[in-house]
C-alpha cells in the first residue's frame, strides 16, 4: 500500500498574493495544488491520498477533488505548527489502517510539476532502503561563514546536494521517528528526510529534476507559467 501525503498547509508568507496561500493560486485553468493532485491520482503505484490542509481551504480543495475525480483521496489532516508537525498529523491519521512496511510518499502542494517518473523512482528504489529522497547537485561554490562577513570554511561541492520532494519512507519506522522526538526537537526539523536520518533510517539519494521546483516567490510563478506554456499537462 502506497499513500501520498500532500502538504498544503503553508501560508506562503514570502508572496504577495492577497492572503491566498501559494498552493491555491490559480495558474492557467487550475490551482497550483491541482497539478500534483492529478499526477498522484493518475499514478498506478499510488493507492491513497491524504491532504494536510487548514479547514478554511477544504471547500476549495473539495471542488478540485470533484472536478478532477480524485477518488484515491481518503481524508484531510490538520496542518501543524511546522511542516514536520503537519507530516506527523497525516501519519497519525493513517495509524489504524496502514502496515509498518507500507510506504508513504510526502510531497509539497507547492511543487506542481512533479513527474510520474520521479514518483515511480521514489517508490521502486525503496525496496532495500527505509526511504528515498530525490536530490540535485549543488552547482555553485559554497562557503561557510560564522559572522556572515568572512569565510570560515570552503565546503566540498561534490559532496553537497539539495533535497527535493516527494520523499518516500517505510511507514512504521518513519512514524516511530516522530514519537521518539520531543516537541522541541521536532521544531528544529526542516526537511522530511532530516528526521529519518537523525533516527538512523537508511535513506537512498536518487537524481531529482530541475523542473520539480517549489513555488516560493513571484519569480517561481513566472517560471511555472513558462513551463506550462511549453507543455500540455493532462
Amino acid at each position: 500500500m502506497n499513500t501520498a501525503i500532500i502538504l498544503a498547509g503553508g501560508v506562503g508568507s514570502r508572496m504577495n498574493t492577497d492572503n491566498i496561500p501559494k498552493q491555491y493560486i490559480q495558474i492557467k485553468d487550475r490551482r497550483i495544488i491541482d497539478y500534483c493532485l492529478i499526477t498522484f491520482q493518475k499514478h498506478p503505484l499510488i493507492d491513497r491520498i491524504v491532504i494536510a490542509a487548514d479547514p478554511i481551504w477544504v471547500p476549495m480543495i473539495d471542488e478540485s477533488l470533484s472536478r478532477f475525480q480524485v477518488d484515491k483521496f481518503i481524508g484531510y489532516s490538520n496542518p501543524g505548527i511546522t511542516r514536520q508537525f503537519s507530516i506527523f498529523h497525516a501519519l497519525q491519521l493513517l495509524e489504524d489502517n496502514t502496515q509498518d512496511t507500507d510506504m508513504v510518499i510526502i510531497h509539497d502542494a507547492a511543487r506542481p510539476l512533479v513527474s510520474p517518473r520521479l514518483i515511480t523512482e521514489c517508490l521502486s528504489a525503496a525496496e532495500h532502503y527505509d526511504g528515498v529522497m530525490p536530490v540535485l547537485p549543488v552547482k555553485d561554490t559554497l562557503y561557510r561563514s560564522k559572522n556572515k562577513k568572512e569565510i570560515f570554511e570552503l565546503l566540498p561541492r561534490e559532496e553537497l546536494f539539495a533535497g527535493q520532494a516527494p520523499e518516500s519512507f517505510r511507514y512504521g519506522k518513519y512514524l516511530e521517528c516522530h514519537y521518539q522526538m520531543s516537541k522541541e526537537e521536532m521544531m528544529t526539523i526542516n526537511g522530511s528526510s532530516e528526521i529519518a536520518y537523525k533516527n538512523h533510517m537508511n535513506i537512498l539519494l536518487i537524481p531529482g529534476e530541475e523542473r520539480n521546483f517549489k513555488i516560493t516567490t513571484t519569480e517561481d510563478l513566472e517560471l511555472l507559467n513558462m513551463y506550462l506554456e511549453k507543455e500540455t499537462i493532462n
